[in-house]
């Protein structure tokens, strides 16, 4: 991401997306009463309204939408913000409804009543030098499963399950391991030819060894790539979110978001668990506590965020508003891996706290 121009003071920021990962903070940065500016394409008929009718045309104009709607598909990677236009060239005129289209390396101005901390640090940390993409592969007597790790979730690129012969069946096990390897490392070169990145081996048992070995006799690239092997004790997407959970994918992921998201929750639950009263969660009580300035970090889901009703969201912006003019921290946390869905299940908000609140 770039920051073309910022004007906080008047709520203007102009931005330029460069990566799909952008999409994801914008999707939680761009609100519902905001205001977008971009160049985007529009049907227009040209002619007195008592002539007969033109068939439309399709041209490119500058235009600013006040927001009501904003949605993003992960899988297509597809940002769009929908409202109604407030601003125009006279062909168009203002007040119909239209959607942009959000994409890579076009501007965009995002304008807006007040910005807020969390906001801007979002931006922020999306201009910064990023580490190279990690490829997670979990490698086992079952089978493997790759995916890529990204700032608001995994995606699974590929898996394979075996059937593994017995300790007995040397040749056998031999030959369906070799099998495993060579599709698992091919899956692995398939993705490095898409993306520079770095790789992540993890896996219950000695195999993910033995596939350590394979690829530093017949695919040394590859072996170069690696920048941590570690233990789990599941298997597939399950081994991913424990090493996110554990925090075991650290190494590899200090400049990725969801490793601080899955820790941070993790550390709501285990004080949770462990009946602390330095933790609280629900709208309610994480309100009292960030009103005598308790709250140290606030978690919010996207989801809670996105879908609050009006009244809701008047709430929860106070809030945000008040943690953060009281030195704490709002962690926007994304529904899009296993960290998010447990604080869902929490009401969406939980608060780690300063001290003990009965």
């Amino acid at each position: 991401m770039k920051i073309l121009r910022s004007d906080v003071k008047h709520g203007t920021v102009a931005v330029l997306p460069e990566v799909l990962d952008d999409f994801w903070v914008l999707y939680n940065i761009i609100k519902r009463g905001d205001r977008v500016y971009t160049n985007t394409t529009r049907e227009v008929r040209f002619g007195d309204r008592y002539d007969k009718p033109e068939k439309g045309r399709r041209i490119s104009v500058f235009l600013g939408v006040s927001i009501e709607k904003v949605t993003w598909d992960r899988y297509l990677n597809r940002l769009r913000v929908h409202g109604i236009i407030c601003e125009a060239p006279e062909d168009v005129g203002p007040g119909s409804h239209h959607t942009l289209n959000v994409t890579l390396n076009k501007p965009l101005t995002i304008l807006k009543d007040s910005w807020m901390r969390y906001e801007l640090d979002q931006l922020k940390r999306a201009t910064e030098t990023r580490a190279p993409q990690v490829a997670v592969i979990v490698v086992d007597d079952e089978g493997y499963c790759l995916a890529i790790l990204r700032g608001f979730g995994f995606d699974v690129k590929a898996e394979e399950n075996i059937s593994l012969p017995g300790k007995r069946s040397t040749d056998e096990r031999t030959r369906t391991l070799q099998k495993l390897f060579k599709s698992a490392a091919k899956a692995l070169e398939d993705l490095s030819s898409e993306l520079k990145m770095s790789i992540v081996v993890l896996g219950v048992g000695f195999i993910k060894n033995q596939f350590v070995k394979f690829l530093e006799e017949y695919k040394p690239e590859l072996r170069e790539a690696i920048v941590d092997v570690k233990s789990v004790n599941n298997n597939g997407k399950a081994g991913i979110n424990e090493a996110l959970r554990s925090g075991v994918l650290n190494k590899a992921l200090k400049n990725v978001r969801i490793a601080e998201e899955a820790k941070v929750v993790e550390e709501v639950l285990e004080r949770l668990g462990k009946e602390h009263a330095n933790v609280t969660y629900g709208l309610k009580e994480v309100e009292k506590a960030g009103s005598i300035g308790a709250v140290d970090r606030l978690l919010v889901t996207d989801v809670k965020l996105r879908e609050a009703s009006d009244e809701e969201r008047l709430v929860l912006e106070k809030l945000m508003r008040e943690v953060e003019n009281k030195r704490g921290k709002v962690i926007i946390i994304s529904t899009e891996h296993e960290a998010g869905t447990k604080l869902n299940s929490l009401g969406g908000i939980a608060a780690l706290l300063r001290f003990s609140v009965s």
